[in-house]
This record gives C-alpha cells, sequence and structure tokens, in this order.
C-alpha cells in the first residue's frame, strides 16, 4: 500500500542544481503558456479574468507541494468551464466557494482511505463520451464572442445557447468575426514554424489581437469593455455558511470532486507514461483537495492537473514539483505587473483560444476510431455519455454512463456464464482433465459451472433442469470465480428442489470467494460437509458412495 508521502519530498533526496536551473526555466515557459488560458477559462466560467489566475497562482502551488506526481501542473481547466458558469449563475460566488471548499474536502477523504485507485473502475467510454461534450459545451460557449453577436438572453444551457446564436445571427460584428479569424490562425499556424515554436502562440494571438484593435480603434469588445480588472494579490474570502446552503451546494462539490479526481488522475498515467516514473494517486487526491480548498478561501474557482500544462512542463525539462511551484510564482509577479494590459485583450481573441482548447481536449479521432472499432455496447455508452453532457451536465450524463455501463457489462457477463451438462462415454481413460473420459455413476448427472455467479445468471441456476429419477446432482464449479448473495439464494432453491425429489446435491472444486459466501450463510451445514469436494474425482466417489 503506498504512503501518504508528497512527492517533492521524495524528490528532494537526490536534487541537483543542474535539474533546479531545468525547473525553473520550465515553471517560467509554463507560466506563460498558463497565463492566456487561466484568463480565458475563468471568463469561460464565467468569473473575472484574475480569478482565473488565483486559481493557477494559489492551487497551482499547493498542489505541487503536495501532490503525488513530480510533473503535475494544476490549475483551472475546460472541463470545469461549463459546470463553475453553472453554479456562478443560480448561486453566485458564494455558491461556488462553498461546493469547491466542499469538493477539496471529499477528494481530501478519498485519498486518506485510498481510494486513489477506484478511477479505474471509470470505463474508458465514458471519461471520453463527457471529455468530448465538454469540449462541444465550450466550444458552443464561445460562438456569441467569437461572431460578436448581441444576445436579448443569456442562456446557462448548451442547447439555449445554440437556439440564441440561430436568434441572434443577424447581429453579427465583422470586425469581430475577422480579429478572431486571425487570432485562430495564429493559434493554428504559429506551432508549424519550428524556430518559433518554443513561443506560445495564445501568447503571440492575444498581443497581436490586442494591438490591430488598439491600433486601428476597431469596434470590438476587449476583457476591459466587459469585466473590472484587478491586479490586487488574492485574499481570503469567506462564505456566509448554513445548513441551507451547504445541503445545497452538496451535488455541486460531488461533481467538482469527482471530476478533478478523474481528469487529474488520467493528467498523471499520461504524464507517467512520458517519463517513466509512477505518481502516488492517494498522495494526489489529498493535493487536489488541499488546492482547491485554498483555491476557493482566496477567490480561485476548481482547479485540477492540467494534461496539455504538464505535457508542456515535461518537454521543457520539468521533472520535479519545483517546476509547478515557480509557474505559480510567475504567475503572481505577472498578476501584479502586467494584469491591467489583460483589459486590451479583445474577446474574438478568447473565444478563439478556448476554441482550440475545446478542439484539443475533444480527442475526436479516438471518439472515432473507438465508434469504427468497439462493440454496440461500448459505442452506446460512448454516445448516451456525450449526449446527456451537452443536454444536462456532467453529473446525469456520468450516473447514466455508469447505470448503462453496469447494466451492459452483467449482460455481458450472463451471456458468457454456462451452465453445460457433461457428455459421459462410461469408460476409463488417462487423461484425468478430459470430462469425457470420467466415469461417471449410473445414477448421477454432472453439470459444468462457468464464469460468475451473479444476480445477471442467478435464474440459470434456479431454472436448471435435470433428471429426478437420479440420486446424485453434482455442479462442478472450478470455473465460477465468485457468487453473490442472489446466485446463492438460487442455489438454496435447487437445493430443496433436489431434497424433494430425494437427489443429494454435491458440490465441487468451490474456489475461495465462492466458499467464503456459502461459509457464512451457513449452506455447508445444510448440505453437508460431506457433499463439498475439493475436485471432481472426489464428487464422483461420494455419489458411488451415494449410490
Amino acid at each position: 500500500m503506498e504512503g501518504l508521502k508528497p512527492k517533492l519530498f521524495t524528490v528532494l533526496k537526490s536534487y541537483s542544481k543542474e535539474q533546479f536551473v531545468k525547473d525553473v526555466i520550465s515553471g517560467i515557459i509554463v507560466a506563460i503558456i498558463a497565463l492566456p488560458l487561466s484568463i480565458a477559462l475563468a471568463l469561460a466560467s464565467g468569473v473575472g479574468p484574475e480569478q482565473g489566475l488565483y486559481t493557477a497562482i494559489v492551487a497551482g502551488f499547493i498542489i505541487s507541494f503536495f501532490g503525488g506526481s513530480r510533473v503535475q501542473i494544476a490549475g483551472p481547466t475546460a472541463a470545469f468551464a461549463s459546470i463553475v458558469a453553472g453554479i456562478v449563475a443560480t448561486s453566485g460566488m458564494d455558491g461556488l466557494i462553498v461546493a469547491t471548499v466542499l469538493a477539496g474536502i471529499i477528494l481530501i477523504v478519498m485519498g486518506v482511505l485510498r481510494l486513489g485507485n477506484l478511477i479505474k473502475f471509470i470505463p474508458y467510454t465514458i471519461t471520453t463520451g463527457f471529455t468530448f461534450g465538454i469540449a462541444v459545451t465550450i466550444a458552443v460557449g464561445q460562438v456569441k464572442d467569437f461572431l460578436g453577436l448581441t444576445f436579448s438572453s443569456s442562456p446557462i444551457e448548451t442547447t439555449g445557447k445554440i437556439v440564441e446564436v440561430f436568434k441572434s445571427i443577424g447581429t453579427i460584428n465583422f470586425m469581430a468575426l475577422i480579429i478572431g479569424l486571425i487570432s485562430l490562425a495564429i493559434l493554428i499556424l504559429w506551432p508549424k514554424i519550428k524556430a518559433l515554436d518554443k513561443i506560445p502562440p495564445s501568447l503571440i494571438a492575444v498581443i497581436v489581437s490586442a494591438a490591430l484593435v488598439k491600433i486601428l480603434n476597431l469596434n470590438v469588445n476587449t476583457i476591459g469593455d466587459l469585466y473590472t480588472i484587478s491586479s490586487s494579490l488574492p485574499s481570503i474570502t469567506l462564505p456566509t455558511l448554513s445548513f441551507d446552503v451547504i445541503t445545497k451546494s452538496l451535488p455541486d462539490a460531488f461533481t467538482i470532486a469527482i471530476l478533478a479526481a478523474v481528469e487529474s488522475l488520467l493528467s498523471c498515467v499520461v504524464s507517467d507514461g512520458m517519463i517513466g516514473d509512477r505518481h502516488n494517486s492517494n498522495m494526489e487526491l489529498i493535493a487536489q483537495g488541499a488546492g482547491n480548498i485554498g483555491s476557493a478561501l482566496f477567490g480561485g474557482i476548481p482547479a485540477t492537473g492540467a494534461i496539455a500544462r504538464t505535457a508542456a512542463n515535461i518537454k521543457n525539462g520539468g521533472r520535479s514539483p519545483i517546476a509547478g511551484m515557480v509557474h505559480a510564482v510567475v504567475l503572481l509577479i505577472i498578476l501584479v505587473v502586467l494584469m491591467p494590459y489583460a483589459a486590451l485583450i479583445p474577446m474574438p481573441a478568447i473565444a478563439a483560444i478556448l476554441f482550440m482548447v475545446a478542439y484539443n481536449m475533444s480527442g475526436w479521432r479516438e471518439c472515432v476510431n473507438l465508434i469504427k472499432t468497439s462493440p454496440k455496447s461500448d459505442i452506446s455508452i460512448l454516445l448516451v455519455t456525450l449526449v446527456l453532457t451537452v443536454i444536462f451536465d456532467l453529473v446525469v450524463a456520468i450516473i447514466a454512463g455508469l447505470l448503462l455501463a453496469a447494466i451492459l457489462f452483467m449482460k455481458r457477463m450472463a451471456d458468457v456464464t454456462e451452465v453445460e451438462s457433461w457428455k459421459y462415454i462410461g469408460e476409463d481413460g488417462v487423461d484425468a482433465d478430459n470430462i469425457n473420459l470420467k466415469v461417471v455413476p449410473k445414477n448421477t448427472i454432472v453439470f459444468e459451472l462457468n464464469g460468475p455467479m451473479f444476480f445477471g445468471m442467478a435464474d440459470k441456476i434456479s431454472r436448471l433442469m435435470f433428471d429426478k429419477t437420479k440420486d446424485v446432482l453434482i455442479l462442478r464449479m472450478r470455473g465460477v470465480p465468485s457468487m453473490d448473495i442472489s446466485a446463492l439464494r438460487s442455489l438454496k432453491t435447487l437445493f430443496n428442489d433436489c431434497k424433494k425429489n430425494k437427489v443429494t446435491l454435491v458440490l465441487s472444486h468451490v474456489n475461495e470467494q465462492p466458499m467464503h459466501v456459502l461459509e457464512k450463510a451457513g449452506f455447508i451445514d445444510e448440505i453437508g460437509k460431506e457433499n463439498i469436494c475439493a475436485c471432481i474425482d472426489d464428487a464422483l466417489k461420494r455419489a458411488d458412495e451415494i449410490k
């Protein structure tokens, strides 16, 4: 069992000056990448631009300090944008703070209880589906600013935004569209220039677009036109608490906690593969919890591990949590010194950045590949999760996806679980494992069970048809790895049916977990210990004794 020790303390034991220099350089580069992204994601979340930086600074530093990964970079991410926007619209900033603090507490409890590995039980089709769904909601939310539209209302739901776009299409601002297209072109083409690919294209996009709008005096909305820019340091904000507020915030808190856990641990898995390391999932959950509590109390929004920024950290030589801490400190300096200039950034440029974020996170190629190569059941899970994420929200999508996945999994298990009667030839043989060469007493019938015995296939046991003129029924259970209470109940029904017809039920080769279930339920005493046999040969010998 992995201990709860931050990766930073492990790394410092063999830390060198050379690695420190690399970490500092990487931290500075990642901070420059995170600057426009943090602002853009804050605006997409319905809060002020500085609150995105508060999140990257406070949560970024805490999560790097306490985290279970060498290279994780945390901050605001696109996955939270639509969720945060919905909470802010319905419950205000106080509601968001309470929900985020509660989510942090939930994450810490998950880490302390060693629940980090449970993330593997969320099917890949569900994470792929809701990630693509979130990407769609982000992209739809940016159409208004990209086209410079004037909405008659401010819908929260994605479907409402789509309707409003069509209703307001006549208000398109072509100057805004041109600025948006220029920004988008920079974001797409800049990385293709190998000599300049070290400079973040999002930074170039906001500088060029801001210069064009300012110099040409274009009628295009900027951040300063819509928001009040603050360069003040983050300060502690305590919300008004009551039992009703906490109760109302709990569903949102669980949403934030689940998503933070999923995204941060997925980011850790990706980064592990890139650097050949292994993260501590439980310590990472505790760090994510502490980071989200800190972010909320200092006026930020929910945070989690950011895969793109983490990859950039690795690419630029970062190999310890020091890089993530440097990234947070550099952003703090930028907040104090350069934040007023953020007022000049045009909204279409922010929309273009978020279009690229949505495109990069969507994983559309993987979705297409899954649809082409996966069974229909997996495709249905992916599509249901995707559609429900867009139409409703992430909670509904994940719950529905998990329920559907569980139902389809149980059906699949029930389909592969078999109850087969032996075919007999009644002669001795030398192959002890070949069931066709076993000599079976004439008064006996044998059934082979294969697969888990659970409620999805319990009726196969209770409806088992056998020759009631026989004296012994043997169930060979070497292929049964597990059993639940529903299967046990069906087994008892079969046993009672055997007793009525004066047939002795004998169990052969019962594995450890099913044996524990039988012992705990007292079924072994009912059937008789002499009728529980270690192997098929012993069971056949027992049947021979009964005749």
